[in-house]
């Protein structure tokens, strides 16, 4: 069974996970709360994990990858799209200010509520709907994580970026490319093609909007 601190020291800081503050997040964060009972053993093995009904939660690596991608501030403001079992969010929230999570499925949005109430994270913001359209009310947002696979990014979100924000997302439907967008003008993004990732696809509006 590998240890929290395995994960850490070989498929982490053993990669190019060089940020500090994502590794202690990635320490901090007990992902044993956020994996099914019969898989505990498995909890910090490399890779994703299943949880029910074709969902999975993100492999430890790619999570703290997107996490130092988006480089994130104490007082930055982060939406998530795709809440999943609530890991990420519980991550994201040790690196950032406010974390602004949506998921479309209502048992996975419920677990999510379930497995962070467990957590002494106070600062994450769950909505229960179609990530699509974002949170408006609350935006606009330093960065932007979609943790599912749209085949195009939603206008929609771009829009609720800052100036100066970043926006990253696995894109594609068979084979998938992670994303970064960052918006440098009113109306001017530049965008980022990273590396290669299977993530389950973005449901929903998007779906109908292709």
């Amino acid at each position: 069974m590998t240890t929290k601190e395995e994960m850490i020291e070989e498929q982490l800081k053993g990669r190019d996970i060089n940020n500090p503050k994502v590794l202690q997040a990635m320490l901090y964060t007990d992902r044993s709360l956020f994996v099914p009972e019969d898989l505990q053993h498995l909890t910090y093995a490399d890779g994703p994990l299943p949880i029910g009904k074709s969902q999975t939660i993100s492999q430890p690596y790619i999570v703290a990858y997107m996490a130092q991608i988006l480089d994130l501030k104490k007082k930055d403001k982060v939406l998530e799209i795709g809440t999943g079992c609530g890991y990420n969010a519980a991550v994201l929230s040790r690196l950032a200010g406010e974390i602004y999570s949506i998921e479309i499925i209502e048992w996975l949005g419920k677990l999510a509520i379930e497995n962070l109430n467990k957590t002494d994270r106070k600062n994450i913001h769950i909505l229960l709907g179609d990530g699509y359209k974002g949170w408006p009310e609350e935006a606009p947002f330093d960065a932007i994580e979609l943790t599912a696979a749209p085949a195009k990014i939603p206008e929609t979100l771009k829009k609720q970026l800052k100036v100066g924000g970043k926006l990253l997302s696995p894109v594609g439907i068979n084979s998938q490319k992670l994303v970064l967008i960052e918006r440098i003008a009113e109306d001017e993004y530049r965008e980022e093609n990273l590396i290669m990732v299977s993530f389950v696809p973005m449901t929903g509006k998007v779906q109908r909007s292709k």
